[in-house]
């Protein structure tokens, strides 16, 4: 017997999560939808719900920088499906997503039969992306690997390095040690083979969809 699915939507617009959950409907009678309206709050329901059948992602919620949210969540729970919802919908887009680890990509501007069907198919094991693929890029593919040694607390001082903010500022931020922060710093930009905290921010901002920034090591 399939058991139940749990979906975790996560835009922060609660009346288009509130459309996608009723354009869902039939899928998810006697599951779970979990909801978050921002990064920090998308952690949390990652964190606290320990089974979850797919995720369903905007890319610009509150405390994300572009695709900064699928990076995390790949790295965080590679086995964990996600489809990008966006309203932007470009082939680049598209295309970025995909490289960056999502199972799928569907226009905000869709019809509610496109989101269903895209993600039976990804619940299925599949993919689903639409539109016209842009050809893919090595320095994406680059910083996708760079970004995913990185762990879920490093993700999160890089992002609070990529604001401006001090060491200090971060520990306050995070509830940590300045020191721990410090050590935190040297290895991001270890991993990330970056000589700065300025080139690490630059690394970040190259997660904007419209990006084309170059992020190569030696940036």
């Amino acid at each position: 017997m399939q058991q139940p699915l749990t979906l975790l939507v996560a835009d922060d617009h609660p009346m288009f999560r509130a459309a996608m959950l009723h354009a869902l409907g039939d899928l998810l009678v006697g599951g779970r939808a979990v909801e978050a309206a921002t990064r920090e709050a998308l952690e949390r329901a990652i964190a606290g719900t320990p089974h979850i059948d797919l995720v369903l992602l905007d890319l610009m919620m509150p405390g994300a920088k572009g695709f900064s949210s699928v990076v995390a969540l790949r790295a965080q729970r590679p086995e964990l499906p996600l489809v990008v919802v966006s309203s932007n919908d470009q082939p680049r887009t598209v295309r970025r997503a995909q490289q960056f680890g999502a199972a799928g990509f569907v226009s905000k501007a869709a019809p509610a039969e496109r989101l269903r069907e895209a993600v039976r198919t990804v619940l299925a094991g599949g993919t689903w992306f639409e539109a016209e693929q842009a050809e893919r890029s090595e320095r994406d593919a680059d910083l996708a690997a760079r970004l995913a040694q990185l762990t879920p607390q490093q993700f999160r001082v890089l992002m609070l390095i990529a604001d401006g903010l001090l060491n200090k500022q971060i520990a306050a931020e995070l509830g940590l040690a300045e020191n721990t922060v410090k050590i935190h710093v040297t290895a991001i930009l270890g991993k990330l083979g970056c000589r700065s905290r300025t080139q690490a921010a630059v690394l970040v901002k190259s997660l904007d969809p419209e990006e084309t920034l170059d992020t190569g090591p030696g940036a």
